[in-house]
């Protein structure tokens, strides 16, 4: 993709010149904040600024926003979202969907494509999207699908040559519907392949901050990818599948963009942080460039002596470790390959080099899981903090505090879950008050949990097919999810409570992901078993047959 060089760091850009460009607005659901704190659409936007065809500007819609009667405007020039030809929408979350409709009404324009018979264009693209577009078709003209590749900016391109030569919105659609990436509901070949960027197991072009603000969730920090995909097929986990195969940026690459952005601190992102080799040789070179820094959670097979030793001298106070299950039977479902001695080694290293704060996620919920399998839970809990007292953390003895986040498991699309059901909001309740009142007795050990409910409806809205649509405009028109609920004609258990059939065909199938039907359905008879299955072989994604991922 060429020397990627946009940065603008807490500047805001002006508003670009039209000249003959094509307007695009990118539009990032949820405010600012959480958008600063998000990378995928900052790649698009770069990608598009860095064209001297396009003039790209930011609308960051929240929901104050869209009740105060006012019509939604970019940052750059504050022109109304209405004037663009293309919005192009970053779905992160599928609570995103509903900003989707409310946003389009609070522009004046119709939110369902079958009543947009003009301009402007509504593209989407981000992990909701690609994962199941179906919930939101009905408002989208077309889908990305995958990441923003080599394909990205030539498609842009072309739109742009279809606009200007006057070509209306049924003749565009049509001239795109079979280009590599896109998805035209109605009008595509189906399945459509999702498009990968990168070489085997190399991310040449890693994503990082476009913008970095004190108001973001991670305030003044340069975003920095490190790797994309994981290797270690967690059964649950989609981005483990949707990014396939793993791939690690290098190093080289990744101090250009640091010295190139020169931010306060730097925050590595990763699904598979401590697999990289030149994890801890980064940290000391960023160190070198007294640049603070911050990790995402690590796998504790990957915790060393050395690594926690440095991480302390650099004032790093916080680890955290994903356990998932409360159980090895449950960590077996779910392939996580994680042996319980490594567990209790990495709690002790943090004990005993002065992490002040443990901070373990779990996920609860999960197909035949027993009272059993929390009781082991509780007895490993009782062994962190036996293990936790006796250290002595360094040259004075400390109090490592224990946060324990436990998130409901919600079974998504292209994992080996999609054919399983979901456990019932009240189950979930009341194994999230059961968790609460076994961390009690223990003194600083708390326990956060999700909200079930909210858990159903993100449950609902990734397995959904279109008619989500009809449900999704009735909490845009009527104030929320729960009004919406009680008018909606469908049904949430039909589509959350029973396990699928193995030939049942899923919405979602209009998307080729690259890897096979077949093997997640083996992974699924497997989880069902509380089997193991290997990862991705170390020698890179190629050498192995099985799930259908090809090389890039």
């Amino acid at each position: 993709m060429g020397d990627r060089t946009l940065y603008h760091g807490v500047r805001e850009p002006e508003a670009p010149a039209l000249g003959g460009r094509l307007p695009v607005a990118i539009v990032v659901p949820g405010g600012e904040k959480n958008a600063i704190s998000t990378l995928g659409w900052q790649s698009v936007y770069r990608l598009l600024a860095e064209d001297p065809g396009m003039a790209v500007e930011r609308v960051f819609p929240d929901k104050l926003g869209l009740t105060d009667g006012s019509e939604p405007r970019t940052r750059e020039s504050n022109s109304p979202l209405s004037s663009f030809p293309v919005t192009a929408w970053s779905v992160t979350f599928e609570e995103d969907f509903l900003t989707l409709p409310r946003t389009l009404q609070a522009a004046g324009v119709p939110p369902l494509a079958a009543e947009r018979p003009r301009l402007p264009l509504v593209m989407a693209g981000g992990p909701p999207a690609f994962l199941n577009p179906a919930p939101i078709a009905p408002f989208v003209d077309l889908f990305w699908v995958g990441e923003a590749d080599d394909a990205f900016v030539p498609f842009f391109d072309k739109l742009k040559a279809l606009i200007f030569d006057g070509a209306d919105k049924d003749a565009i659609l049509d001239a795109i519907k079979d280009d590599p990436g896109v998805y035209v509901p109605g009008r595509s070949k189906t399945p459509v392949r999702r498009l990968a960027t990168g070489k085997p197991g190399l991310l040449p072009d890693p994503a990082f901050s476009c913008f970095i603000s004190g108001r973001a969730t991670f305030r003044d920090t340069l975003l920095l990818e490190v790797n994309r995909g994981c290797p270690y097929g967690c059964r649950f986990c989609a981005a483990g599948y949707i990014y396939r195969p793993p791939r690690h940026a290098e190093m080289d690459e990744l101090k250009r963009i640091v010295e190139l952005a020169d931010p306060p601190k730097v925050g590595l992102v990763g699904t598979a942080l401590t697999d990289w080799p030149d994890l801890l040789p980064f940290l000391k070179w960023l160190h070198g460039k007294k640049k603070k820094f911050s990790l995402s959670s690590m796998r504790a097979d990957g915790i060393t002596e050395e690594l926690l030793v440095y991480l302390r001298e650099r004032g790093i106070r916080t680890v955290t470790l994903a356990l998932e299950g409360a159980s090895e039977r449950l960590r077996n479902m779910m392939s996580k390959k994680l042996k319980i001695e490594d567990f209790l080694n990495a709690v002790r290293l943090c004990a005993r080099y002065g992490v002040n704060h443990l901070k373990l996620y779990l996920i609860a919920g999960w197909p035949g899981e027993t009272d059993e399998d929390y009781a082991e839970l509780a007895e490993l809990l009782n062994e962190v903090v036996r293990i936790r007292s006796e250290e002595p953390g360094g040259k004075k003895k400390q109090f490592m505090r224990i946060t324990i986040g436990v998130s409901s498991l919600v079974p998504k699309p292209f994992t080996p879950f999609q054919w399983a059901p979901m456990m019932g909001e009240q189950e979930l309740n009341a194994r999230m008050k059961g968790l609460t009142k076994m961390v009690k007795p223990h003194k600083g050990v708390t326990l956060h949990h999700d909200n079930p409910f909210q858990a159903r409806l993100q449950g609902l809205l990734a397995r959904g097919g279109e008619d989500m649509a009809d449900f999704i405009l009735l909490a845009a028109e009527h104030g929320g999810w729960k009004k919406a609920l009680k008018l909606w004609n469908g049904d949430p258990a039909a589509v959350l409570d029973h396990e699928r059939g193995r030939d049942e065909v899923f919405p979602w199938e209009v998307i080729d992901i690259g890897v096979k039907r077949e093997f997640l359905w083996k992974e699924w008879e497997r989880a069902k078993r509380a089997r193991v299955s290997p990862g991705c072989p170390p020698q890179g994604c190629g050498q192995c047959p099985n799930c259908g991922v090809e090389y890039l």
